[in-house]
Formats: C-alpha cells, structure tokens, sequence
C-alpha cells in the first residue's frame, strides 16, 4: 500500500547511497518532487513479479530483499540480494516489463521512482542521468562478478566472498565491519551461490571450526577476515 511522503530525499540519511551527490539546493527540490510514495512490504510479500509493467525504479529505505527467477524445474533461482540505500527494478527497462520476482525477506519500505519522471528530470539535471548509469553500470558488473564466482570458485572461496561483500555493502553503510545478521535463509544463500544447502551449513561449520568466523543462529561475527581474503585472493604461487 503506497504511503504518503513524509520525509524529502533531500532529508534521507541515506540520500548518498542512492542518490547523486554535489547537488545544488535547486536540483535537490526537484529529486524531492520524484518520489511521489513510500511503499511498505511485508516479509514474503512482492515488490514486482516477473512479467508485470515496469513502471517504476525503488530505492529501499529499510529492509532486505531477493530477486530470483523460477528455473526449468519450477525451482526458485535467487540471482541477488538487495538492501537499504540499493536501487531495484532495472531488470524492467530493457523490455518494459519485469524479469523477475523481488521479494521482501525482512519487513520493508521503498520509495517509488516512477521511470518517466527520472527521464523527464534527467533532462534537468545531469547528475541525475548520470547516476542512473552509473547504477546500471554497477549491477552489470556485480553480474559479471556473480558469473566468475560461479565458474571458477569452490564452495568455500564462493561463501567467503559472499559473506565479504555483504559485510562491506552493510559498513558502507554505517554498520559494523566484522559483525551482521543472516537476513536470508543458508537454503537461499545456497541457491544464489550454486551450492547445496547441507554444502552451505558444511562451509559455515568448517570456517567455525578454523576459528574464521563465530555463528550463533543468524548473528555472524567474522573474526578473522584476512582468513576470508586469502580464500578469495590466495597469495602467489598457492592455488
């Protein structure tokens, strides 16, 4: 259900994440008159679903979400996990329609950019059109990255470059550097990584054992992240 606008974008503590920056005062009340609504979403509920209208770009203001695809066999294949701060919907603007599910896994709330304002505002201010690139520029590449980790990585290097991004993503914004809640399920974790849940719970347990990382229920404390980059970048001459 869409809910007035309470607070300007020009007020949101988190208007450096999702929106450009160096703005002059003229061109940050234009940004506020784009989001028109505020959208709330509860956990398990959709955002879009793959083959609806694409009208509309969402900036989450709190919250976790997952994209994912239904595969051939009728599974659900997660392809992202989205949180606070993150622009989601660009899989809509190529075809004009949606190309997969974006599901709440945590209680959630957006603000609505509808497509055509960004458009017709991008003409005004530059910044803005190029920020939108940038965006898109930014999910081509972690795609690319999510491919090369699929290809070439072993479960263990797979999981920790997961838990490295996702903890570099959340100080970013403001959280702790080594210690962060599990919002998705290993089951979930496992379907976007490519890996087998009991390959998942297998992994986290060795990497407790080894002392990398402490695990009680969804809170994770990494206690030894050069463990976790060597993994992903081994040093020469070690395979």
């Amino acid at each position: 259900m869409a809910a007035a606008l309470s607070v300007a974008c020009s007020k949101c503590n988190l208007r450096e994440l999702c929106m450009p920056v160096g703005l002059s005062d003229e061109e940050l009340g234009k940004i506020d008159e784009l989001v028109a609504t505020r959208r709330k979403i509860k956990r398990g509920g959709a955002l879009f679903r793959n083959g609806e209208p694409f009208k509309s770009l969402f900036a989450i203001r709190t919250g976790f979400f997952k994209t994912c695809v239904t595969a051939e066999d009728g599974r659900d294949q997660v392809t992202g996990f989205q949180m606070a701060g993150e622009i989601i919907g660009l899989d809509g603007i190529v075809n004009d329609q949606h190309t997969c599910d974006a599901i709440a896994i945590e209680d959630a709330e957006v603000c609505v950019m509808p497509f055509d304002r960004i458009t017709e505002l991008s003409r005004e201010v530059n910044a803005l059109q190029h920020h939108v690139h940038r965006i898109m520029s930014r999910e081509i590449v972690r795609e690319h990255g999510v491919m090369l980790l699929l290809g070439s990585m072993r479960a263990e290097e797979r999981l920790a470059a997961f838990l490295l991004n996702l903890v570099q993503r959340l100080h970013a914004r403001g959280f702790s550097r080594s210690e962060l809640v599990l919002r998705m399920t290993r089951e979930e974790m496992g379907s976007y990584l490519g890996l087998k849940l009991e390959t998942v719970s297998r992994t986290f347990s060795k990497f407790a054992d080894e002392g990398i990382i402490e695990v009680r229920h969804r809170h994770l404390r990494i206690l030894d992240a050069d463990a976790l980059n060597r993994l992903v970048n081994p040093p020469p001459g070690r395979e």
